[in-house]
């Protein structure tokens, strides 16, 4: 894999007008309000530039290519069953949670089931997350260690100072325009060059011979139960992640709030699909690349510099915004529910760079945990990300927004703990077959039934 001038100095100009369009944008932040949430005013463009800005990382891009050059289509079910996750948050969540006027899915627990629901959701919903900012670290330390032929930490820090630059000072505000340039320049450049390993695919007289459609271009090529698992899993830990939610909180009214979540879906659900027929050409044509790799590889060996220029700098920008953002959502609930409940923040300069710098611990962090897991692939830390989020806080989010004070508060904290901790546990100490995510929303369910209150009281 070769990058020669040209193609450095395209990517780094891609990387810098986006990157320079969301500091621009951050002029008008001087509060932690208008860090974390834009001063609530977003339209739907910015809603679902944050989404999509974020959703597409490492995962989406890098991730799905690598899941592609071994699995072929079924790679797909991560963008796909993303876009499903914001099309049922648009019609049933967006609008409620807008409506509250809060600012993280643990202040929205307490309302409902007091401050220790509260605490808990927040360090187990920061940790759930924290592993998909691992997802995009890794491929992102590694194409820099490729191209720049730099040590695996000097590429970390170099990684964590181009989030820094995305999302430090502007926050909501820079994600949301942020996202909009990244996805209109991912969208140009994966677009164009996935279409040609299609029809280069397409044209080979032995297509079937060498792709087997019974395998290649089956979706559930895993077997029917682990395909939907997955994307149950995703769509499950989707709903439940701070940053998504935390973009309807900054958007100006409910109805701006579900339009940018459907917006969101029909940006994020085809994007995955030219990473996979590049990573389904890689396969035919390159049997020995690094599958991490294969996607920078296909781009500088087979596609005009110009091009994979722009779309290097595209992948640069989908892992350094979703890095960005979903450590503003662990930020945001760290020091607002968790550090903000040990020590007086106020609401003033303090909160803001309090916010600030834990959102930049956040980054180094998951560096750290990336640089330990090089090998590992990019959507096993994502499907493990939505998994660990879900088992404990989809019920009893859920039950929050729809019916609201309906389950005693001592079951609703023993949901949240006890069913994140018995899969995890399962998981590490014990050869358990079954999936994580169905053992812990079952032990959810039984709690969360058990404190229903109107059960023993039915309203008249």
């Amino acid at each position: 894999m070769e990058l020669t001038m040209e193609h450095l100095v395209i990517m780094l100009l891609t990387v810098a007008l986006v990157i320079g369009g969301g500091i621009y944008s951050a002029r008008s932040v001087k509060s932690a309000e208008g860090y974390s949430l834009g001063g609530r005013t977003a339209g739907v463009p910015l809603v679902a530039g944050s989404i999509a800005g974020t959703v597409v990382g490492g995962g989406a891009t890098v991730g799905t290519a690598q899941l592609a050059y071994t699995m072929g289509l079924s790679a797909w079910w991560f963008t796909l069953g993303s876009g499903i996750a914001f099309i049922l948050m648009g019609l049933f969540y967006a609008g409620r949670l807008r409506a509250t006027g809060l600012e993280t899915i643990p202040q929205y627990l307490k309302r409902n089931y007091g401050s220790r629901a509260a605490g808990a959701a927040g360090i187990i919903s920061s940790a759930g997350i924290l592993f998909s900012v691992v997802a995009s670290c890794l491929p992102g330390i590694q194409i820099i260690s490729a191209f720049l032929h730099t040590p695996v930490m000097v590429s970390a820090a170099v990684l964590v100072l181009l989030v820094a630059a995305y999302v430090f000072f502007g926050g909501m505000r820079s994600t949301g325009v942020g996202g909009i340039l990244k996805m209109l320049v991912i969208w140009f450049s994966l677009f164009a060059a996935g279409a040609g390993a299609f029809w280069e695919l397409a044209a080979m007289p032995d297509f079937y011979q060498v792709l087997p459609p019974d395998y290649w271009w089956n979706m559930v090529n895993i077997g029917v139960g682990s395909s939907f698992s997955k994307v149950f899993s995703l769509i499950v830990g989707i709903i439940c992640t701070q940053t998504y939610i935390q973009s309807f909180f900054s958007a100006s009214t409910p109805k701006t709030a579900a339009m940018g979540a459907f917006t969101a879906a029909a940006i994020v659900i085809p994007v995955g699909l030219p990473s996979i027929a590049i990573g389904m050409y890689m396969h035919v044509m390159d049997a020995n690349v690094v599958p991490v790799l294969v996607l920078p590889v296909y781009l500088l060996a087979h596609q005009p510099a110009w091009l994979a220029g722009i779309a290097m700098g595209g992948i640069m920008l989908s892992l350094i915004g979703s890095i960005g953002g979903l450590s503003l959502g662990i930020g945001t609930m760290l020091t607002r529910d968790i550090i903000g409940r040990a020590v007086d923040l106020g609401s003033g300069r303090k909160l803001l760079y309090t916010l600030r710098f834990v959102v930049l611990g956040v980054m180094a962090a998951a560096c750290g945990i990336a640089i330990v897991n090089l090998d590992s692939q990019v959507l096993f830390w994502n499907f493990l990300s939505m998994a660990m989020r879900g088992c404990g806080l989809f019920l009893p989010l859920t039950f929050a927004i729809f019916y609201p004070r309906s389950v005693a508060k001592k079951w609703a904290y023993a949901s949240i703990v006890v069913s994140t901790l018995v899969p995890v546990c399962l998981g590490l100490f014990f050869d358990v077959q079954a999936d994580p995510l169905c053992i812990g929303l079952l032990i959810s369910a039984a709690m969360m039934f058990v404190g229903y209150k109107r059960r023993w009281h039915p309203m008249p």
